[in-house]
């Protein structure tokens, strides 16, 4: 998995599906953090054109070409979409954030030859690392879990 860290974290331009209006989902706080540690970071959102004044697209589709990655914030039941069309697409980077990965989008990951990052936060990997997300880096290191 370290290599498809490393692969992922090197994409310049990056889609985060998975904000939310109220703003209060982790897809935005990584859409806001991701633009902070300057990637160019696109919004993907199914139902609305806009969210706090960041214009969204309707899927990867409307995005083909202008991203090198996509970070996946939803439920694991919705998953299998976004996987399928970002293998259509030829989006091979995808980050599943904790909480939107299950066995089956795994299996299905592997199946479309993406290159999957599952089960880690994508705020303790993209450079630069700094604050909570470093010292929580930095605990996992110590007990091995990176």
């Amino acid at each position: 998995m370290k290599r498809a860290i490393e692969e992922f974290i090197t994409s310049k331009s990056i889609a985060v599906v998975g904000l939310s209006r109220s703003g209060k989902k982790f897809g935005n706080s990584a859409f806001m953090e991701l633009s902070k540690r300057g990637y160019e970071v696109f919004a993907v959102h199914p139902e609305v054109e806009e969210i706090a004044g960041t214009r969204c697209y309707p899927d990867l589709t409307a995005l083909r070409g202008r991203v090198e990655g996509v970070v996946i914030c939803i439920s694991p039941g919705d998953v299998a979409g976004v996987l399928m069309e970002a293998a259509a697409i030829g989006l091979r980077n995808v980050w599943l954030q904790q909480g939107a990965e299950s066995p089956e989008a795994i299996a299905l990951a592997k199946d479309l030859k993406l290159n999957l990052v599952a089960g880690k936060c994508i705020l303790m990997y993209a450079p630069p690392v700094e604050g909570f997300h470093a010292w929580h880096r930095a605990l996992y290191r110590l007990f091995a879990k990176l």
